[in-house]
């Protein structure tokens, strides 16, 4: 007989005095996850642009301090916004929305997709883009995407330990001897050992990340290589990771491909136009 491991913690990390609202253990990390974030994309800006413009070392600095802060304000919105309409679109049935359209709203009570998050991001990369080029004439939109995917694996990261602090995303039934039972899975689902999946996935994006972080430099050329890689690797992994997890969606039925593998398809594509070339972005016009 196995003795399975027991995962049952507190989602909630503490209850803001007076307020009497609960902070999840959720938010606190993808909270902690964007502020690392900002300091990784500083970094890898200044990396890049060391290479290519003559700036002094003070207005590097500053160059990087204004292309991160600005950046951050575009990714969190479009991150939020892409990752909640994408769970709405994809994950729920929509005739509750459409008959109480202010839930959509309240992502505090769960419900973020990440592939929406993806797509989310890439618009919000292009409104910086189209306002910031300016500010960074040495920025493509694809270099731009480059920049970002290390901080995004990160996110990621953190992203899927919060899923397994929130007993979520769950992996399918399983006697491996690793399997975990969840002992209040957020479905209501009756407690059984299953894969890890969240784990599996976490695990994956944080050695990624750190294998992208090493070798940027060299990854990074040409314009879009990195990204393209990312892309591929990423959401071929996600495709092959979907085997050993639970359906989420509640718009597929008894498909051989559940919505997580649909909409790592589209991703894997575009990672592809980008390694390929095909994407090459012109500045806009300055008049």
């Amino acid at each position: 007989m196995i003795d399975y491991i027991f995962w049952d913690p507190n989602p909630v990390a503490f209850t803001v005095p007076f307020l009497n609202r609960p902070i999840a253990w959720y938010g606190i990390i993808f909270a902690f996850g964007f502020f690392i974030s900002f300091y990784l994309s500083m970094s890898l800006f200044k990396r890049y642009a060391a290479t290519c413009t003559e700036w002094s070392q003070e207005v590097l600095n500053k160059k990087a301090r204004l292309f991160s802060e600005r950046l951050l304000v575009y990714v969190i919105i479009s991150t939020v916004v892409g990752a909640r309409l994408g769970h709405i679109l994809f994950y729920e049935k929509w005739s509750h929305y459409l008959s109480h359209p202010l839930d959509s709203i309240k992502t505090w009570e769960g419900g973020l997709a990440s592939h929406g998050g993806v797509v989310g991001i890439l618009i919000g990369l292009m409104l910086f883009y189209a306002r910031s080029w300016k500010d960074f004439p040495m920025l493509s939109f694809p270099r731009i995407i480059d920049l970002m995917v290390v901080p995004s694996l990160l996110v990621a990261t953190l992203i899927r330990i919060g899923n397994f602090i929130n007993q979520e995303v769950l992996g399918i039934p399983s006697t491996v001897p690793w399997a975990i039972i969840f002992g209040h899975p957020i479905d209501g689902s009756f407690p059984t050992a299953r894969h890890p999946a969240q784990l599996y996935e976490g695990l994956f994006y944080f050695v990624t990340c750190l294998l992208f972080w090493r070798f940027f430099s060299k990854l990074s050329k040409p314009t879009g290589r990195l990204a393209g890689l990312v892309f591929v690797i990423i959401f071929s992994f996600r495709f092959l990771i979907e085997f050993v997890k639970e359906e989420q969606s509640h718009l597929l039925h008894e498909q051989w491909l559940n919505m997580g593998q649909w909409l790592s398809i589209p991703m894997i594509l575009f990672g592809l136009t980008l390694l390929t070339g095909l994407l090459r972005a012109k500045k806009p016009s300055s008049t």
